[in-house]
């Protein structure tokens, strides 16, 4: 029988996977990266793979989407600064447009690097007047995030209404913070991201904030460990002044954010005492607690029982 089941399976025959589905496999790979650690990562699925036309497939489909959705930064060559890659700031595939120096930055997407640098047209900028505010806001996140985030990036980009010319209509821009970190020697990884849509209208003398704030922190020390928490905020702030409106804006995000790490640290505090129980079955299958300290005198029991039954037949 063994000689027989030992045949079949030398018989078996495993398909090859197409093309098509390595690099999807390999493109899989790339975009579920920890944070901070996609190059790495790009290494081990160039090998897997074994064919450098299939993972460069994969890494040019991958990597332009797992950069704007880390929104990571990279070093203008010209020296004036950062670009955060967001779909704010996309203006296609490969440019990225920066307020806060009106220009844009030209990126190659798997070497992670800008490349270029231009002048912004004027369709591609908001209005002056509407740059007012955004300046205004842009100049307190600069602040605020300098305090708050250790290396983290900032921008403010305007999403609707950029067109307008005068006071009394309505127009949005979106706020937007990303800081990450990873230190390999100390086994850690973990990046922090928030993004805000300021509606303000002028009229009201109001702006309404919708934010979203996503953390995933890894550690991998012998083992491989993520959380991934987000949390949705709204709030209405008033806009006395205009010049006073980015201070007023930046201060009800930094409330929310506060907000939400003091909740976070909260759940870190119970993380032992409560969340590592609940993944625990409180009980057996057997509906009744398993006596631990009886646990050697039940195998001697259950040994000797059968050993018994043995020689019963």
């Amino acid at each position: 029988m063994e000689d027989r089941i030992q045949g079949n399976l030398e018989e078996t025959e495993y398909e090859e996977l197409g093309d098509d589905q390595k690099v999807s496999i390999g493109k899989w790979f790339l975009l579920n990266a920890p944070p901070g650690q996609v190059l790495q990562v790009a290494k081990d699925v160039r090998e897997l793979l074994t064919d450098s036309q299939l993972y460069d497939r994969a890494a040019s489909e991958a990597f332009p989407e797992y950069n704007v959705r880390s929104m990571i930064s990279l070093e203008m060559p010209d020296g004036s600064g950062k670009v955060l890659l967001t779909k704010f700031g996309e203006l296609d595939r490969s440019h990225f447009l920066v307020p806060r120096t009106a220009s844009v930055a030209v990126v190659d997407h798997v070497k992670q690097m800008c490349t270029e640098v231009r002048p912004a047209d004027d369709e591609e900028l908001p209005s002056a007047y509407v740059e007012g505010f955004r300046f205004c806001v842009d100049v307190a996140l600069l602040k605020y995030v300098d305090e708050a985030f250790q290396g983290g990036e900032c921008s403010v980009y305007c999403t609707k209404g950029k067109d307008l010319e005068k006071s009394g209509g309505e127009f949005e821009v979106t706020v937007v913070i990303s800081n990450s970190s990873y230190s390999p020697k100390n086994f850690r990884g973990g990046c922090w991201q928030s993004v805000w849509g300021v509606l303000i209208n002028e009229e009201l003398h109001s702006a309404s904030l919708q934010g979203t704030i996503s953390v995933n922190a890894h550690y991998f020390e012998e083992g491989n460990v993520q959380l991934q928490s987000s949390r949705a905020f709204n709030d209405t702030v008033l806009l006395q002044d205009g010049k006073d409106a980015g201070t007023v804006i930046v201060n009800s995000i930094e409330h929310l954010e506060s907000v939400f790490l003091s909740n976070l640290e909260e759940q870190f505090a119970n993380l032992s005492d409560r969340t590592f129980k609940e993944l625990r079955r409180k009980l057996p299958v057997t509906r009744t607690l398993f006596a631990w300290d009886k646990a050697l005198q039940l195998s001697l029991t259950r040994e000797i029982t059968r050993e018994f039954s043995g020689n019963r037949r």
